[in-house]
């Protein structure tokens, strides 16, 4: 029996569809294993959204540490990775964010030493196919692929192609039938979760789809992932409703990427720096112990440092409880890569830093605040030196140490904090 072995990284987008994969695959009876010493096949699911530079790192490395093994590259494929891979292994077989449905005859076909390439862009519903999951609590359900957006920086329209809502009721069922299969913890992700139906109705159906899967029987959470200002603006009220349903977990994630509002203006983000903080103000007020998280950019071309400074003041400003930092890379096909005024690598690594610094001594304060608090946290990671991590209504990682397992909901008190994570004992 063919053994396959899977290697992913980027969003929770490609976790589902290497979950998917594995899932088709398994149904056509190939093996799947843990480790790639073992493997005939190694699969690699990269993401491109950040640069070419860091997938292709990765490919070399699995490629030059089993050199005898069958190489396939999947996910966000672009004509770079195309061109590059191919330099690193001539044998390299690639299937794009796609084709995933062919998985079974890509593989057959590099099993039979006949190298393939699927990247053709059909457009289809990439939801309620086999799964076989990274996480047996989490269920990652995807509720729309592309994008409705044309950032200047980023590639992501011109790897997953325009907006592509899935029907609610397929998005139902498919959260419905992880609920059923013992998940604890719904992942909704897409590319822009408050895009979603936009395509087809002028205003996001975001509330009423989650309102559903909130509404379902049993004893779960609810993540929502990464939603734009842009089109959640037009939304605010009813997800501030939404929000306050014990299901949802208290986490809102919305990317700023600037405090500047004439680098938000030539990143074409089509909103301005007091749009954010109105979002935040309001679920703050609504949802005070709700856990925001938020994207900054350093380094964006002709970024000056009293912008760059801007960024910093709005961090220093809204203390978001989680901080995703990224140096600007130009990505090939994107505007901002002809821009003119490209900043530096040095200077935007020391931006960087800069706010790397800044955002940790405010994510302890944060993290303090929940010092002797007691409450029920839902056990969804197996951690390091046999711990576990759970989350509590608000998705701040705990971490415990005992008699449980993934899926419980056990009482902790918080007894020590970190920058990075909430450390308790079961009560």
């Amino acid at each position: 029996m063919t053994k396959v072995y899977f290697q992913t990284h980027g969003c929770s987008t490609n976790l589902s569809e290497s979950e998917v994969m594995k899932g088709l695959l398994e149904r056509a009876k190939f093996e799947l294993v843990d480790d790639a010493e073992s493997a005939d096949i190694l699969l690699i699911n990269i993401c491109t959204v950040k640069g070419e530079e860091t997938a292709l790192r990765y490919i070399r490395k699995l490629s030059e540490g089993y050199p005898g093994k069958k190489l396939i590259v999947a996910g966000c494929i672009t004509k770079v990775i195309l061109k590059e891979a191919r330099g690193i292994r001539e044998d390299v077989s690639f299937i794009s964010t796609h084709n995933i449905k062919s998985i079974v005859e890509v593989v057959e076909e590099v099993v039979n030493d006949n190298p393939i390439e699927a990247t053709g862009s059909d457009e289809y519903k990439k939801i309620n196919l086999p799964k076989v999951r990274k996480n047996p609590v989490i269920g990652v359900v995807p509720i729309l692929n592309g994008c409705a957006n044309y950032c200047a920086y980023c590639s992501v329209r011109y790897v997953k192609g325009k907006l592509f809502s899935y029907d609610m009721k397929d998005i139902e069922f498919e959260a419905m039938k992880c609920l059923n299969n013992g998940c604890k913890e719904l992942w909704i992700t897409s590319q822009d979760n408050a895009a979603y139906m936009l395509e087809k109705e002028k205003v996001s159906r975001l509330p009423s789809l989650l309102n559903n899967i909130a509404s379902m029987e049993g004893r779960y959470f609810v993540r929502v992932g990464m939603m734009n200002p842009t089109h959640l603006l037009d939304i605010l009220d009813d997800m501030i409703s939404v929000y306050k349903n014990k299901n949802l977990f208290k986490f809102l994630h919305v990317p700023v990427q600037s405090g500047n509002d004439e680098i938000l203006g030539l990143m074409k983000r089509r909103y301005v720096v007091s749009d954010f903080k109105n979002i935040v103000d309001r679920f703050r007020k609504a949802i005070p112990d709700i856990t925001i998280s938020t994207d900054i950019i350093c380094g964006f071309p002709t970024e000056s440092e009293e912008q760059f400074r801007d960024s910093l003041e709005l961090v220093k400003e809204i203390e978001p409880e989680v901080l995703n930092i990224s140096r600007f890379q130009a990505r090939h096909g994107t505007e901002a890569a002809r821009m003119e005024g490209q900043v530096s690598g040095g200077i935007t690594k020391e931006r960087s830093r800069l706010l790397t610094d800044i955002f940790t001594n405010i994510s302890r304060i944060n993290n303090e605040k929940w010092l002797n608090w007691e409450g029920e946290i839902l056990i969804d990671e197996i951690g390091k030196d046999d711990s576990f991590v759970g989350r509590n209504y608000a998705y701040k990682p705990v971490i415990v140490r005992g008699d449980v397992k993934l899926g419980d909901f056990v009482k902790v008190r918080i007894e020590k904090v970190t920058p990075y994570d909430l450390r308790g004992g079961i009560v």
